[in-house]
C-alpha cells in the first residue's frame, strides 16, 4: 500500500494520470494483478493498494504508470508511506439483483 497527499493544484492531474494507468491495465490485463486506488475524502489524500502473484513486474511495460510517476514529486505535497501487508481474508459479496 502506497499513502499520499497531493498539493490542492496537483490533486486533479494526479486522479487524471491514476484513470489513465488504469485503462491501459485493463486493455493489456497483465494478469496477476489486483489494483485499487482510493480518493480520501478530502479530495487530496491517495491511497494505492496492489497485490499481484510476484511473477512478474505487471507495471513493467505500462507507459500510463511511467507518465504518471514522471512529474509525481511535483505534485505532491507529502512523501509517500510505503506499507506491507498480508492478507487475513477478503469478503466480496453477491452481486444485487
Amino acid at each position: 500500500m502506497v499513502q499520499y497527499f497531493t498539493t490542492s493544484d496537483g490533486a486533479q492531474l494526479n486522479r487524471e494520470l491514476i484513470e489513465d494507468v488504469l485503462r491501459e491495465l485493463a486493455a493489456r490485463d497483465p494478469g496477476g494483478l489486483d489494483y485499487q486506488v482510493l480518493l480520501f475524502d478530502d479530495g487530496v489524500g491517495f491511497m494505492h493498494v496492489v497485490a499481484f502473484d510476484g511473477t512478474s513486474d505487471p507495471f513493467a511495460e505500462c507507459d500510463a504508470y511511467r507518465e504518471f510517476h514522471r512529474g509525481l514529486a511535483e505534485r505532491l505535497a507529502t512523501p509517500p508511506v510505503v506499507m506491507y501487508a498480508a492478507l487475513i481474508g477478503a469478503y466480496h459479496g453477491q452481486p444485487a439483483r
